[in-house]
């Protein structure tokens, strides 16, 4: 048995080979025997700006666009979407607010809007540095680059590809005049737990805003990587970030992208042209990409499992239709897994190239298990437009990522791999 991996949209050399290492290992850790092979088209393929851009008003030389909310998705997601959009929201409210005045924590202008306060530190003397300036220096003396081994911090900041853009985050927070600010007014400890807690999810919301779509990181993997950082500044990253994060969250769900579209327009053009390029080339040259793939499938006729991310399920769609509808089946193609695919959304509009709105799977059309994540907006349902069709099968993976690190985050999941093993002894591969 093989598995052959055909990557999605936006995907280069660099990404590629780091992706299919993850990739591999999952896979061969579960099916020693069987052979996994990748087919990397990005080069090939992929869509670049020929002009340079020049169609798009106000394009910026900025590096990609961060991450925003939408709507229809739960607190959390929300809260670090907003977190993600500006990494330091969190201590901004709390340089401005401060803590209620009889919490201990200087109180203040606006102070009075929290509902909860904390008891007043007993400990507290005149004339001594404040607890949140203690934080805030820890902070600043963190090592910039943990060691890729020997530390969980360094092990986990390599393993989710935010080793890169952490000394940046790092030294952003440290140095802002908001955490600054918020420093001064933590002047007990309980406020510096909570400021330990706000400075920590700042840097990791800086780092994984940096690397957007590059990075390769769970849900569990951000609230560890919180929970260290706070642990490493006195904090308590088991208990909820509090009035700051209370106060956020609710603002999360309440806001709208149209603003941050119009500031962002150019650098958003820009940094999504790979991902959406490639999507609008592969819709008008697809033919050559399906004829690439079908080469690399050909090349070893054993009984293979097609995996397909984003634009790669979509390509695999269309060729194994159009195959199959010719009756000329792919030799060795048993199983079809899309993840993160706009294959049916594609199909349901009259744009997916093997098939018109409301047409069948051809007979010889492999099992299809197609993958997806509530809140990757590059997701689709594939059963619910081929009703009746037991070849089509749904399963739904939570990664607890706001878009777009969700739609890289399948592939840490056990999830996807339980329920890839799961299909493979349903089709007797073997």
């Amino acid at each position: 048995m093989r598995f052959l991996f055909v990557h999605g949209t936006g995907v280069r050399r660099a990404r590629h080979d780091r992706l299919f290492a993850l990739v591999g290992e999952r896979l061969t850790a579960r099916f020693p025997d069987a052979a996994v092979d990748s087919c990397y088209w990005g080069d090939r393929f992929g869509a670049t700006l020929g002009s340079g851009g020049r169609s798009v008003p106000g394009l910026k030389p900025a590096a990609g666009a961060a991450p925003h909310p939408s709507d229809g998705i739960d607190a959390e997601t929300a809260e670090w979407a907003l977190l993600l959009a500006d990494p330091l929201c969190e201590l901004r409210v709390l340089a401005e607010a401060g803590w209620p005045a009889g919490a201990g924590g200087g109180g203040g202008a606006g102070a009075g809007a929290w509902d909860d306060a904390v008891e007043d530190d007993p400990f507290a003397m005149p004339g001594v540095q404040a607890a949140g300036t203690r934080v805030l220096a820890t902070l600043a003396g963190l090592p910039p680059a943990p060691p890729h081994t020997g530390d969980e911090l360094g092990a986990l900041l390599h393993g989710t590809g935010l080793a890169a853009d952490f000394p940046a985050a790092l030294e952003a927070a440290a140095r802002s005049a908001e955490a600054a600010r918020a420093a001064e007014r933590a002047t007990g400890d309980p406020q510096a737990r909570e400021l330990a807690t706000a400075l920590a999810r700042a840097v990791a919301a800086g780092a994984l805003a940096a690397a957007g779509a590059e990075a390769e990181c769970t849900g569990a993997e951000r609230d560890r990587l919180v929970e260290l950082l706070t642990t490493r500044l006195g904090g308590d990253a088991r208990v909820p970030g509090a009035r700051a994060a209370a106060f956020l969250g609710r603002l999360a769900l309440r806001v709208t992208t149209q603003p941050l579209l119009n500031a962002r327009r150019g650098s958003l053009t820009a940094g999504a042209t790979p991902a959406l390029g490639d999507i609008l080339r592969y819709q008008a040259r697809g033919h050559e990409l399906r004829e690439f793939l079908h080469a690399r499938i050909a090349a070893d006729p054993g009984p293979t499992v097609l995996i397909g991310h984003s634009l790669g399920g979509i390509a695999l769609v269309d060729l194994l239709a159009l195959a199959a509808a010719r009756g000329e089946a792919v030799p060795g193609a048993e199983l079809l897994v899309t993840v993160g695919s706009q294959a049916p959304f594609l199909y349901e509009l009259g744009a997916l190239t093997a098939l018109e709105a409301g047409a069948k799977l051809p007979y010889g059309f492999p099992r299809w298990l197609n993958v997806y994540d509530r809140q990757d907006v590059l997701s689709y349902l594939a059963a619910p437009v081929f009703p009746g069709d037991p070849r089509v099968t749904d399963h739904e993976i939570a990664s607890r990522q706001p878009f777009p690190a969700c739609h890289s985050a399948y592939w840490k999941q056990d999830a996807l791999y339980e329920r890839i093993e799961q299909a493979v002894a349903e089709a007797e591969i073997g």
